[in-house]
């Protein structure tokens, strides 16, 4: 197949990029392994987290339309009460993580809306479930890319101009050539405050896997997982207790936090206060991600709220996906640290009355489209990171390093985001970190390898660090940097130029940012403060 543009990968950063090369008039192929686009928010099941002022300011025009989408999506087709159809910031789940929790499958049918004039029309052509296999270079250009079926192996080789990595890990990296980094870089290379003494490539955050539960009439319990002896005696160093119970640390303090857990409170959707600047909203664990609150919806259209577990105790510590020969015994016990929650939560999880477990707590499946009943996918918080032009470290954008100057001013935004630096716990021992931070600016540099010349991260794989990818990594920010690699694949198209000449020649980097602009795409911040 040829294309003018190709997007591996489907996650959010993929489905922006996909979508910002179609509204420009471009011919695009789209490709995504599992069975759903959306990537973080639907494959992985996460609700989106978001910053405070998202309501107002702060995310690219078509994440807007995203979000106002699946609020319509509710109104339209589901049984709201009249008082939760009339709230202009409906959120769904009154989860207390985002003003806007929800099931997945609702943004999968938005995000599909949103691609389906552009299938229509022809301009747009999914490979889906398809997997990368091999790359193709031609000095330091990419010019094909090999797929294989999932399911079938069935073998396609996809040839552009312009290749777009938006997979969740950048894989497209070293079967490319292309320079990139993992883990902890040298504080003496970043100079980085909370940097390491030492590069550690395989010491990485958490992966983890999400699933979502209710809590109904009857026994629910799943069969025994074969490794729960293990993880119900596994207990971090640095935890305070077992990893299987309501007790780990705060993530901002790190002292030893307790969290409560209470299937189906009877509180009011609409007073949930979901803001981050207040706290990380993790204390009620029930309430913490919740993405279906029945008091929303009519009596009886729910038998219960619908809660989605990514909890500090699902996070796998027992070794890195990445790089790694042994990836495939890490996935399965990451998904099996999942079981292992769910079951322990069902049988020897302390209740408030005295008793131990709740066996009324159903695996949903059918929420997170598995049949195993696990979301699809691994929630993979940092990927491999391209060696860019820029690489944003945390003297750009921490609140104790700026203060009141805010974050750094790039001559070269193109575009901004706002999360707490947020890691969590790591393969190599570490516990949280998580440090105020400045809203941000995302630097075009941090879009373009240093080699590479047709290769552009569309997704969690730009030139930040380890630590400043814990506030890149977020669900707007990763659609804005597939947004700009997109636009930025057409730019380079229509003008006849690479794209590190946009960055370098000031006359096609006002183009482009004015192109940007017009599209909806925000560059600067107004004067708020962070936190």
């Amino acid at each position: 197949m040829e294309t003018e543009v190709l997007v591996v990968g489907g996650g959010l950063g993929g489905v922006a990029a996909a979508l910002a090369a179609l509204r420009a008039g471009r011919r695009v192929v789209l490709t995504e392994e599992y069975d759903w686009l959306g990537g973080q928010l639907t494959s992985q099941a996460v609700p989106p987290d978001e910053h405070s002022w998202i309501e107002q300011f702060g995310c690219t025009g078509s994440y807007r339309e995203l979000r106002d989408g699946i609020r319509e999506y509710y109104r339209r087709h589901y049984p709201l009460t009249e008082r939760s159809r009339a709230w202009r910031q409906l959120n769904p789940g009154a989860g207390h993580v985002s003003r806007l929790c929800h099931e997945p499958r609702v943004a999968v049918a938005v995000i599909e809306s949103m691609l389906a004039p552009y299938r229509g029309s022809g301009k747009l052509t999914v490979l889906q479930p398809y997997r990368v296999a091999a790359v193709e270079t031609d000095g330091d250009q990419v010019t094909a890319v090999e797929l294989r079926h999932r399911d079938t192996g069935e073998p396609v080789t996809v040839a552009a101009p312009y290749v777009l990595d938006a997979t969740e890990t950048g894989e497209l990296l070293p079967l490319s050539g292309a320079e990139y980094v993992t883990g902890f870089e040298s504080r003496d290379v970043t100079g980085e405050p909370s940097g390491s003494a030492t590069a550690q490539p395989d010491n990485m955050q958490a992966v983890s896997v999400c699933f979502a539960i209710d809590h109904v009439a009857g026994d629910h319990t799943i069969d025994r997982p074969k490794s729960y002896d293990f993880w119900r005696s596994y207990e971090p160093s640095f935890w305070g207790g077992p990893l299987l119970g309501f007790r780990a640390p705060d993530p901002r303090t790190l002292t030893t936090a307790e969290r409560s857990f209470t299937p189906n409170p009877d509180d009011d959707p609409l007073a949930v206060v979901a803001d981050q600047r207040l706290s990380g909203g993790d204390r009620n664990l029930w309430t913490f991600r919740r993405i279906a609150a029945r008091r929303n919806f009519v009596d009886g259209a729910y038998a219960s709220d619908i809660t989605l577990v990514n909890w500090p105790m699902i996070d796998y510590l027992e070794g890195t996906v990445i790089d790694n020969p042994d990836a495939a015994k890490h996935y399965a016990g990451a998904r099996e640290l999942s079981y292992s929650v769910l079951y322990w939560l069902q049988t020897e999880a302390p209740r408030p009355d005295g008793g131990a477990g709740w066996p009324g707590l159903r695996l949903r499946g059918d929420i997170t489209g598995n049949p195993e009943g696990l979301a699809q996918a691994p929630y993979i918080r940092e990927s491999r990171r391209i060696a860019a032009e820029y690489t944003v470290v945390e003297q750009d954008l921490s609140l104790a390093v700026r203060g009141d100057h805010g974050a750094v001013r790039y001559p070269d935004s193109v575009g901004v985001g706002m999360y707490r630096i947020d890691l969590h716990p790591s393969t190599g021992g570490d516990n949280y970190l998580d440090v105020g931070c400045c809203p941000f600016e995302l630097p075009l540099g941090a879009l373009i390898c240093q080699r590479m010349d047709n290769l552009l991260p569309a997704g969690k794989n730009i030139g930040t660090t380890h630590i400043t990818n814990g506030a890149y990594r977020l669900h707007p920010v990763e659609w804005n940097i597939g947004e700009v690699a997109g636009a930025l694949a057409d730019f380079c198209l229509a003008h006849g130029v690479p794209p590190r000449a946009v960055r370098n020649t000031p006359g096609l980097l006002a183009d482009f940012q004015d192109q940007l602009a017009s599209a909806g795409v925000a560059l600067h911040w107004p004067d708020v403060s962070g936190y």
